[in-house]
């Protein structure tokens, strides 16, 4: 007999244990009873499910709540329907009975979920659809460790907490619950009564689709289609291959002709131009800002919340694959931009989750970010480090994207992170390092490493910390690229001088050869460059309109013959001379002033150089493959060097980044090439610039100097006469 305080329990939605009192249960002498609570129901029947009979009329204990009834010539468990009456004098209504099901997650998953080994957790928690015993549905598992009660509320039940309260599986801190005909395309939600009595509702953390803000509820989908890649990842992500990346914010690289700021393309409509252009322009892989689920357009998708459902702004999750597939057609890599450090602290999401500080720091000084207010991953936590590795894994294998760039890791290994002395908590050594933040980067890439061959990562990571891109076994963190940070705030200080004061400055161009090789760099002309008031790449170089161009392109010819792999972001290809706007697309009609469009013939033909030569790319990453030539010219603001590759190949790079034309200017060549043509030269008039130059023609190697006509603000690239380059 079911007592008054269980009842109210469940009237009140405070019921921790359904399973214990509704569907079948015997009683003490052997008969079986059947409870069910139907918030709103006003009779119900049991059907027998094999046969359809009607078997009997349950009882009402508490009007238009709790049933119950004593089975008729039944002592054992039977598959069992239930006909429910909604409404007096209404029609009546055949239902599966979720409390007819057993639990759902083996002992195997929960021991592996509890000891936070399980590597792909998104096939055990959060929604799927799923058949038991013959009957269609939706699985829901999630962790709420400390919660007192958690019910799926939704779509398909009103919204009410006492229709659906979930089984606790202890071992592991979830609970579980499948419901009958929930299918994809119907919302839900959490809803968590905490340990201190109140009532929260969550977003799936696991969700793999979440509405279109500012709506919140996650929403029941399909799996994700597991893309077959079409080719081995690796031969294009390896350190010696020439990769040369395209930034994209996916929400305003395109909008629709008309729309406002909230207004987007699709996924398809991406796919149908994006790839096509990049490829086009020589790039070898796209990298996509944060295009997780997010609830404020204005963090560009860095402050997310859904890590594993693709925004709604750009429509249907499926999408997605056929993006990435489409940019497989075209020989391009993708990379996702990738948030581990922190998140916001919006009461849908992972804030306090099941009332405790449960995937965040409890204590602030450890838990929370000043930078951007919000909070920070608990990385010492198990179940957490669960959660987001399983994520770094989940777009890898299961979206069949290339690789990770991982923000905002130097906030990561640091507990002092933009925290003055007396307001951060020091390792368990007494250090400043986070190694529990270490220790999940480690583990994040030896799991990449084993599951995904040939995925990369790349961490943003502005500090000296020491190994960044070594293998974790020789001690390091694992990635296999590091942003170059350095090289990009001290080449772009320089380019900002007027030539005339740069002779002041040359050491901000030579000095990051002295760490080039240090790790496997990329040089990053990234989206924090043009935006937060800083204006575009165009509108940092000084000068006329001529000579704001021309440094440009020369400096693009720079990096390009720099060691490192590159990455431009969108807009930046055709000297976009406004600051980056998210709520806008590019501006798009500058590509019809010749000064623009020029820029972008270089941008594509420096990424042809740089992908057909292998003295520029193949050595990227070893000291082996540069050698100054003239790096002390400060007088002049004039370098050259060398790039070579292991089989002989070499480019000689030339930089003059004054606006006068260098006649003769003679540069020590080492023996070995008699002559020299030029392959690139960014005062082609082809290109926007003035077409002073050396006009193709074979330059000889005399007395060991080859004598060249310097273009102004302009970076030469020749090839030996003897390839025939």
């Amino acid at each position: 007999m079911v007592d008054d305080s269980t009842l109210q329990a469940l009237r009140e939605a405070r019921h921790g244990d359904p399973f214990a009192v509704l569907g079948q249960h015997a009683d003490d002498e052997g008969r079986l009873w059947l409870r069910a609570c139907l918030p709103g129901a006003q009779a119900v029947q049991v059907l027998d499910a094999a046969s359809g009979r009607a078997l009997c009329r349950m009882t009402v204990r508490e009007p238009a709540l709790f049933f119950e009834a004593l089975i008729p010539r039944r002592r054992k468990p039977f598959a069992y329907r239930l006909f429910v009456q909604w409404q007096a004098g209404g029609p009546w209504q055949r239902m599966d009975d979720a409390y007819a099901f057993g639990p759902q997650l083996s002992e195997a998953e929960l021991q592996q979920l509890a000891a936070g080994l399980h590597l792909r957790p998104w096939q055990v928690l959060g929604a799927h659809l799923q058949q038991v015993d013959g009957v269609a549905g939706t699985r829901f598992a999630v962790w709420a460790p400390n919660a007192r009660r958690v019910s799926v509320v939704g779509s398909f039940n009103q919204w009410d907490g006492r229709r659906h309260p979930m089984r606790r599986r202890h071992e592991a801190g979830v609970w579980e619950l499948f419901i009958p005909a929930v299918q994809a395309g119907d919302l839900y939600q959490f809803e968590i009564l905490a340990a201190e009595g109140q009532v929260l509702r969550k977003a799936d953390p696991y969700a793999r689709q979440a509405q279109f803000r500012p709506d919140t509820a996650s929403i029941v989908c399909a799996e994700p289609p597991q893309l077959r890649l079409p080719v081995d990842r690796r031969p294009v992500n390896r350190r010696d291959a020439p990769i040369s990346i395209y930034e994209v914010h996916a929400l305003s690289w395109r909008r629709p002709p008309g729309g406002g700021p909230g207004d987007f393309v699709d996924w398809d409509t991406l796919a149908a131009t994006l790839p096509g252009y990049a490829a086009g322009l020589g790039f070898t892989h796209i990298e996509l800002l944060p295009i997780s689920e997010h609830p404020f357009d204005g963090s560009w998708g860095y402050q997310t919340l859904g890590l594993y459902a693709p925004t709604a702004r750009l429509g249907d999750p499926r999408g997605l694959a056929r993006f990435v597939a489409a940019c497989h057609a075209q020989g391009l890599g993708v990379l996702l931009d990738w948030v581990p450090a922190h998140f916001p602290a919006d009461s849908h999401g992972l804030a306090q989750f099941d009332g405790t500080h449960l995937y965040e720091y409890a204590d602030p000084r450890e838990g929370f970010h000043r930078d951007w207010n919000t909070l920070i991953y608990h990385f010492g936590r198990l179940e957490t480090q669960q959660f987001l590795v399983g994520n770094a894994l989940y777009w890898l294998e299961q979206w069949g994207v290339d690789g990770l760039r991982v923000d905002a890791v130097a906030s990561m290994l640091y507990r002092d992170y933009s925290r003055p002395p007396g307001e951060w908590v020091p390792n368990v050594q007494g250090g400043r390092e986070n190694l529990e933040a270490i220790a999940f980067l480690r583990r994040m890439n030896e799991v990449i490493g084993a599951e995904a061959p040939g995925g990369i990562t790349v961490a943003e990571e502005s500090t000296s910390f020491p190994g960044v891109s070594a293998p974790t076994s020789a001690g390091g963190l694992g990635f296999h690229y590091k942003w170059n940070m350095g090289w990009m705030n001290d080449t772009l200080r320089y380019m900002h001088e007027d030539p005339i004061h740069r002779k002041w400055h040359h050491e901000k161009m030579s000095f990051g050869l002295v760490y080039a090789f240090s790790e496997n760099f990329v040089l990053p002309l990234s989206h924090d460059e043009v935006v937060h008031g800083k204006g575009s790449l165009l509108g940092k170089m000084p000068g006329d309109d001529w000579q704001r161009f021309a440094n440009l392109r020369a400096y693009y010819g720079f990096m390009w013959g720099h060691p490192g792999k590159k990455l431009l972001f969108m807009g930046q290809e055709f000297a976009q001379d406004s600051e980056w706007n998210h709520d806008a697309e590019l501006p798009w009609d500058l590509l019809d002033r010749p000064a623009h469009a020029g820029v972008q013939v270089l941008v594509r033909d420096l990424n042809r150089v740089y992908r057909e030569r292998p003295s520029l790319h193949r050595q990227d990453c070893e000291a082996a493959g540069f050698q100054w030539l003239v790096s002390e010219d400060r007088e002049l603001s004039v370098f050259a060097w060398l790039r070579r590759e292991p089989g002989g190949e070499q480019t000689l790079v030339v930089c003059n980044f004054t606006p006068v034309p260098r006649e003769g200017y003679r540069i020590p060549m080492p023996q070995g090439v008699r002559a020299w043509r030029e392959v690139i030269n960014t005062d082609a008039s082809y290109y926007g610039g003035s077409n002073l130059g050396n006009q193709q023609a074979a330059l000889p190697v005399v007395d060991g100097h080859l004598q060249l006509l310097l273009p102004p603000l302009a970076t030469l690239m020749l090839a030996p006469v003897e390839e025939g380059a």
